[in-house]
Order: C-alpha cells, then sequence, then structure tokens
C-alpha cells in the first residue's frame, strides 16, 4: 500500500490578540478508500500570523519531526494552503505533494486534523 503525509493545521484565526498554529503531519499507509495502518505523527507549533509562507514552514517542520521520515507523498486539503496551484506547494518540499483525491487520502488528513486541533487546545491552556 502507498505511503503518504496527510498534513493539517490548525488555528489560523487570532484569539486573545495572538495566534497559535499547529501542524499535524500523518504517516500513514493507506488505500484508495481506508487508512490501513499509521505509521507516525509530527507535530509542530508556531505563534505567529497565518501567511502562506508561515504555513508552508510549519507544515514542513512538522514532517521533519516524524520518526525515520517517509518518502511518501505529502497530501493536504486544498484550503490549507490558501488554494495555490500544486505545483507551487510541491517547490517548498522534498517529496511530491497534491492535494486529496481518494477517500483513504482524506481520512489521513483529517486525523492529521484532529491530531492538530487537540495538540493547539493544550497549548492554549
Amino acid at each position: 500500500m502507498p505511503e503518504i503525509i496527510g498534513v493539517d493545521i490548525s488555528g489560523r484565526h487570532e484569539e486573545d490578540g495572538e495566534y497559535l498554529m499547529v501542524a499535524a503531519a500523518v504517516h500513514a499507509r493507506v488505500g484508495a478508500t481506508r487508512i490501513a495502518s499509521i505509521e507516525g505523527m509530527g507535530l509542530s507549533s508556531v505563534r505567529e500570523g497565518p501567511t502562506l509562507e508561515a504555513t508552508l514552514d510549519l507544515v514542513a517542520q512538522a514532517i521533519g519531526t516524524l520518526p525515520d521520515p517517509p518518502t511518501g507523498t505529502i497530501v493536504s486539503e486544498r484550503g490549507e494552503f490558501y488554494e495555490e496551484p500544486e505545483r507551487i506547494v510541491a517547490l517548498h518540499f522534498q517529496q511530491e505533494f497534491k492535494y486529496v483525491e481518494t477517500i483513504g487520502e482524506r481520512e489521513t488528513v483529517q486525523a492529521a486534523h484532529h491530531a492538530a486541533y487537540a495538540a493547539r487546545k493544550l497549548l492554549r491552556r
């Protein structure tokens, strides 16, 4: 089964006068319709406003924290990088990049969403 890295960012909005963005990267083996296994998870956070460059750097940092960094394709929802074309976003990563196409990829991005959201809630305390 193919390996992918599903990514998501939580916290693109200002709260109490500050930003806290948290990115999660979920390394998974997926089929077309499901996640077969999750191989690892990486997290990263930053307290700055949500620019394209900041989100790209944050996701790259989260991927860098994965155990045994995978070579699989990085996958995200189209809005994660402000709907920039895949070819533009791909320039910022070592691995291939694409937007979600299959159910298995969407579920992996959803797992990253839950991880980023939960980590952000813990950091805001």
